[in-house]
């Protein structure tokens, strides 16, 4: 959003930190957190999480990296990745409404795109029949029910992969999760980890609606 500077306006960032424990039960009660900044250096979320130690959910932004080293002092966060910035990445090029009104100069669906939200939205399905149980009971249904779904998408992405070529706009869909799959199974291994970070996204709405009112901002 636009932040005021000498005689312009800087493209400023909005740094939201949300918990959310309710989709396992927990009992500490929501909040949210917001930061400005003037850029997007990756000294910012350092500074604000200097001291913080548990579970990070974001997109893969890679001012986060430092927050999860090794020799991170007091200790490395615990890192989630968002399956719905994953799907994004598949959906627009598998929106067949969409494809449907930009006419005859659209690009063709893609059946690969189409089929990884297929299998994304299966997992998604799990999800909602466990909001709101306790972390071990969402656990064990993951382990049970989601554990062979993202095992057989694992392998099914990297077969896919081999077919396609650099640049192909699905690879680029497909590398981004497959380069990054340790965090985006976390929370195989975790029942407080949501599949999204959806809760942050929701946080920022305000922002997202008023920049389109607002001059500027202080």
């Amino acid at each position: 959003m636009p932040i005021l500077a000498k005689g312009k306006t800087d493209t400023g960032r909005i740094w939201t930190y949300v918990r959310d424990d309710r989709p396992f039960g927990g009992l500490s009660p929501p909040a949210a957190l917001y930061y400005a900044s003037r850029d997007r250096r990756q000294e910012h979320p350092e500074r604000h999480l200097k001291t913080f130690t548990g579970i990070l959910q974001a997109d893969a932004y890679g001012g986060y990296n430092p927050l999860f080293k090794v020799d991170r002092d007091p200790k490395p966060l615990r890192q989630a990745f968002c399956w719905a910035h994953s799907r994004r990445k598949f959906f627009v090029l598998a929106d067949i409404a969409a494809n449907a009104k930009r006419g005859k100069n659209a690009a063709p669906i893609s059946p690969m795109a189409l089929e990884a939200v297929k299998r994304i939205d299966a997992l998604f399905e799990i999800e909602r029949e466990i909001n709101g149980l306790a972390a071990e009971q969402r656990l064990d249904r993951r382990q049970a029910e989601s554990l062979p779904l993202v095992d057989d998408l694992h392998s099914w992405l990297q077969t896919e992969r081999a077919k396609l070529s650099r640049s192909s706009p699905v690879a680029e869909a497909i590398d981004y999760m497959l380069k990054r799959w340790d965090g985006f199974t976390s929370f195989l291994d975790d029942g407080r980890i949501c599949l999204t970070n959806n809760a942050a996204e929701r946080a920022l709405r305000g922002f997202a609606l008023g920049r389109k009112s607002w001059l500027f901002a202080g």
